[in-house]
Order: structure tokens, then sequence, then C-alpha cells
């Protein structure tokens, strides 16, 4: 009968960040994230055979970590119109931490350069846009706020851009509002054929 197995996988992705945020995705190695958990390197190995699966499994429970918090802000929203977008303005309307603004800073290097890195986040994009898109009772506002919101956070989780609360604030209030316009669709000018 073989040893009980003592560490967490929580554990090892705990220390996976830690490797992230000290040090960056490109130069986090298996080695590192054993000594920072206080492991061998077979631990390690035992449930994720590479890097590029270790960072992956460091993105998607980031991912689903995110997702759980929406879905407790739908909770608290309840029975209400365009619950999926208001929902994600709700959690989008709490600064970033400093720790998960380093942690997406450090994986950034990685997801640009590996396709199958990307590839959770784009699903979760996806499933997100639908999930928008199909409980909204305007769905083309409630994409451009999708849209609005998206493009805020990137400039935050970049560190491109701070505002000052108050304006945050209004911003985010803002974005909310377009939730419950019902757009026009907009009639592009015809192009010349001269």
């Amino acid at each position: 009968m073989g040893r009980k197995r003592t560490i967490e996988p929580d554990a090892v992705l705990d220390a996976a960040e830690q490797v992230v945020m000290r040090d960056g995705a490109a130069r986090l190695t298996l080695d590192a994230v054993a000594c920072a958990a206080g492991i061998s390197k077979a631990s390690v190995l035992y449930d994720y055979k590479n890097k590029q699966a270790l960072i992956r499994a460091v993105v998607e429970r980031r991912l689903a970590a995110h997702r759980a918090c929406e879905r407790d802000a739908a909770d608290e929203l309840g029975n209400v119109a365009d619950a999926a977008i208001r929902a994600r303005i709700s959690v989008a309307s709490h600064s970033l931490t400093d720790e998960d603004r380093a942690v997406a800073l450090g994986l950034l290097a990685s997801l640009a350069q590996e396709a199958e890195l990307r590839e959770p986040i784009a699903l979760a994009y996806r499933e997100r846009l639908a999930e928008v898109e199909e409980t909204s009772r305007h769905p083309r506002a409630a994409l451009l706020a999708f849209l609005a919101l998206e493009g805020l956070m990137s400039l935050e989780w970049l560190g491109l851009h701070t505002w000052a609360p108050d304006e945050r604030a209004r911003l985010i209030s803002e974005i909310g509002w377009l939730v419950d316009q019902n757009p026009e669709p907009a009639r592009l000018p015809e192009r010349s054929t001269t």
C-alpha cells in the first residue's frame, strides 16, 4: 500500500502564484514552486507534469474563483432582469487587490506566448458573453456594458491607469446604466464606389 498523499493541490498552486508574483511566469520553474511549497519537485510533478500544466492550473483556478464571485453576486441580486451582466458589474465594482494584479501581470508573458494557455480564458469569455447576451432584455446594451467593463478592468489589470475611487464608482454606475438602454442599430455610412 502506498503512502497517503498529504500535499494539497491548493498548496502547490498557492506556491506557484507566489513564484509568479515574485519572478514572473516566464521564470517559473517546478523547482522554484517545490521550494516555495516546501515539498519535493517529484511531488509537484505528481500533479503537474510540466510548467505549462502548472501555469494552466493557476489560470483555471483564478478563473473559477472569479466565476464563483460572479455567481455569489448573482445570488445576492436575486431574480432581477439582466442578472448576468449586473453580477459582473457588481464584482467589478470592487477594486483589484495588489495580489490579483501581480499574478495577472506575472502570467501575462506566458499567456501571450502560448495559445494553449489562453484557451481556458477564451472559453470563459465565450461562455460569459453568451450568458450575458442570452439573459439580457437588451442584448446589445448588455454587450456594450460588458465591453466597457472589460476595457476599464483591462487598464487596471495591466496597471496602465488607476481611477480615483469616486470616479471609478461613477464609471461603474454609468456602465450599469448602459444595461437599461435599448440602442438602435447603427447605420453605417455607405461606401463610395468611385
